[in-house]
């Protein structure tokens, strides 16, 4: 249902989540082979989630990403700030006058997927991924 880039955006802020558990904020090459994403894909899909400010952002030789311990931050943040509210609102066809009156052939099935997925994305804290990411209990990668 993400984009690609917005897969890879939760997977890196996931990531960059953990690494901030323990005081690390890692760079681009390591938030990529973490994630196992392409470097430059990597790069311009966390300048995007720090010029909105998802993630934030340290220069110089101990700079790097992270996000504060205290952090928030829940899953539909990421997913709107990569690809928009529509993935919450829109058609399941891409149709754009696709409504409860005038309804795609898949509109009420997608429509249940669609509010379930929102429930969870707004309702799901990346503090607890990461936490769950730090026991052991989950994986960025196989």
């Amino acid at each position: 249902m993400f984009s690609k880039a917005c897969e890879y955006g939760i997977r890196s802020v996931l990531f960059i989540a953990k690494q901030s558990q323990n005081g690390i904020r890692p760079n681009i090459t390591e938030i990529a082979k973490a994630v196992d994403s392409p470097e430059p894909f990597t790069a311009k899909v966390c300048q995007q989630l720090a010029r909105a400010g998802i993630i934030l952002s340290k220069k110089g030789p101990n700079g790097g990403f992270y996000l504060e311990k205290d952090s928030t931050l829940k899953l539909a943040d990421i997913v709107a700030t990569i690809d928009g509210e529509k993935i919450f609102t829109g058609c399941g066809l891409g149709l754009r006058k696709c409504s409860s009156e005038h309804p795609c052939p898949v509109h009420d099935q997608f429509m249940s997927v669609r509010n379930g997925l929102k429930h969870i994305c707004e309702n799901t804290m990346v503090m607890e991924l990461a936490a769950n990411l730090e026991d052991g209990e989950t994986f960025l990668k196989v």
